[in-house]
């Protein structure tokens, strides 16, 4: 027994770890992201310390329409579901279900993965971004370049090193967000200050992601002093004028145009080393110059730059790497869990109601009212081809009771009169009526004695044209059950391929592929096929149903023609001409 207690104690303390407590109450949902730096995620070896992340968010992994439409209420909480955690959003657009934000994850250990909560869904919650404290103190300047247009490149971090120029103008589908353009004439120009001066030795970073238009001989990204970063015909290449034994850093391949890459270039004192999309691919022994001028970034490079930084220090290769492959397009780094409400998420199907697109709403609306139409329609035909049905009986059976007399069944002394109350919902008996109220008419008007065959067959026109109405109305409202049948799975279809294109474009534009992202959004589409199906199986069952009673009915109808028209013409046909002569 004690063994069973020990296995069990080591699963649960195997399981991962859930929060101990929702955070605040005024914060309706919650989303787990998990820091993946494993060999299942971004497989970082070595301590990384404290890293900004970049969280992607779209339709596919998150509610918008539960958060505030800027994103206010975000909240970025630690694994202790206690501490919140810096933060700034970048970009946030409710209506296109898109939105970037970096959170401050004070320490990051490669192998490991680590838990954050997203909070959001409190409508009076005030703004809480902090993006100077979300990059450490080392970091003295970071371009987002999502400034407004003509607005010179504000710096995110503490120091404010902003630009003292604008760019020629911002592209929409950066890397991560907005990016810079360049124009190959007009870089920005950063003046020189204290948090950006770099003593001769000293250590130092520069990072940016970069997308050129073209491969041109020298394109440089990145001078100040006597430190140059280029493009030499698409080849990362530095340049060290006057440093302590340093020359020339050259990359081994070159970048594609059209194409993003991250570059990198770290100085430690010892030696500087040039980063191509996270690996180290050149470096030489030596050190950097005193660093002390106006910085240029961009100054004959044409193409885009995104989240371009600079720090006083040496970022190690772990770092590096967090950046390449945690910004990029194929980022591995965070993984999305469910979105948690309050009190519980209501299950597997909390999931995907809370994460219909507003096209599979209105596509689920609309079939919600085809299900309604075609419910009511089941419902009332059935209960009105039961009330025919039952008076169509108590019809024939006195209609079997006097012999077919065609005088007596209209007359109250033959019938009683709640009997021909019932009479009044019998298909039967109003087809009877039309047929005994013409050769009553006849009657009236001395022709009863006998009929010719003519007037017999006006009798079952007459009869004829009721039974042909009496199938309408048998029929009425059926064609609602038809479109239900066809246009149903048709109708939850179409709303299915247009979430699925939503969620991929979302996905697509927030770079972020992932099961995580993909799954939620996926079987949210589908609920719309669901949804079709659940209209038109009923719609066919009941719809078989009906139909086969409908027949039914028909068919009693017609074999009742048949029989009156064969009485009537034997109790009225012309008499011979021998007795008309004796008469």
């Amino acid at each position: 027994m004690k063994r069973w207690f020990t296995i069990i104690a080591l699963v649960l303390m195997a399981m991962p770890g859930t929060a101990r407590a929702w955070w605040q109450d005024d914060w309706a949902f919650r989303k787990q992201l998990t820091v993946d730096s494993s060999p299942t995620g971004l497989n970082i070896a070595g301590p990384v310390g404290r890293v900004p992340v970049l969280v992607r968010l779209h339709s596919g992994n998150f509610q918008f329409a539960d958060a505030l439409e800027n994103g206010a209420d975000i909240r970025m909480i630690a694994a202790d579901d206690k501490t919140p955690l810096t933060y700034h959003i970048e970009n946030f657009d409710a209506l296109l279900g898109v939105a970037t934000l970096w959170v401050d994850v004070p320490k990051m250990n490669g192998g490991e993965k680590s838990v954050i909560w997203l909070y959001y869904g409190n409508k009076k919650a005030p703004p809480a971004v902090e993006s100077a404290k979300t990059f450490d103190a080392d970091q003295t300047l970071v371009f987002h370049y999502d400034d407004a247009p003509a607005a010179p490149v504000s710096d995110k971090t503490a120091y404010h090193n902003s630009a003292k120029n604008a760019l020629s103008g911002t592209d929409e589908g950066g890397i991560i967000g907005h990016s810079g353009k360049f124009n190959g004439t007009t870089g920005l120009t950063v003046l020189a200050s204290a948090s950006l001066a770099t003593p001769a030795g000293g250590q130092f970073t520069f990072s940016t992601w970069v997308k050129p238009d073209k491969l041109d001989p020298n394109a440089v990204i990145y001078n100040r002093g006597g430190l140059t970063v280029a493009l030499a015909t698409g080849v990362p290449t530095v340049t060290i004028v006057g440093g302590g034994g340093a020359g020339n850093v050259k990359g081994t391949a070159a970048i594609s145009a059209g194409q993003w890459s991250h570059v990198a270039v770290t100085a430690d004192g010892k030696s500087i080393k040039l980063y191509v999309n996270g690996q180290d691919v050149a470096s030489v022994d030596g050190t950097l110059p005193a660093l002390n001028a106006d910085t240029i970034i961009g100054g004959t490079f044409a193409g885009e730059l995104d989240e371009t930084r600079i720090s006083k220090v040496a970022r190690s290769t772990s770092v590096i790497l967090a950046d390449a492959n945690g910004q990029g397009p194929q980022a591995k780094l965070l993984t999305f869990g469910t979105d948690e409400k309050q009190g519980g998420h209501g299950g597997y199907f909390g999931i995907i109601f809370s994460h219909l697109t507003p096209d599979a709403k209105v596509v689920i609306a609309i079939l919600a009212i085809m299900g309604a139409v075609a419910g009511w329609v089941m419902f009332t035909k059935a209960m009105y081809l039961s009330k025919v049905d039952k008076a169509n009986e108590i019809f024939l059976e006195y209609y079997r009771k006097l012999g077919g007399d065609i005088n007596k069944l209209d007359n109250a002394n033959h019938v009683p009169a709640d009997a021909l109350e019932d009479f009044e919902d019998s298909s039967i008996y109003r087809i009877y009526h039309a047929g005994a109220e013409e050769i009553q008419r006849r009657n009236r008007s001395g022709e009863i004695s006998s009929l010719h065959p003519e007037a017999v067959e006006v009798v079952r026109s007459l009869m004829d044209a009721k039974q042909v109405r009496e199938n309408q109305s048998l029929s009425k409202w059926m064609v609602m059950l038809t479109i239900a049948i066809s246009g149903g799975p048709f109708v939850g279809l179409l709303g299915t391929v247009i979430g699925v294109m939503i969620t991929f474009a979302a996905i697509a534009e927030a770079g972020d592929v992932n099961i995580n992202a993909i799954a939620p959004g996926i079987s949210a589409a589908l609920l719309a096929t669901v949804a079709g199906m659940a209209v038109a199986i009923p719609s066919l069952f009941g719809y078989n149903y009906l139909t086969i009673r409908i027949k039914n009915i028909m068919a009693n109808m017609q074999v009742f023609v048949d029989e009156f028209i064969a009485r009537t013409g034997e109790a009225h046909s012309q008499k011979p001409s021998h007795l008309r002569a004796a008469e």
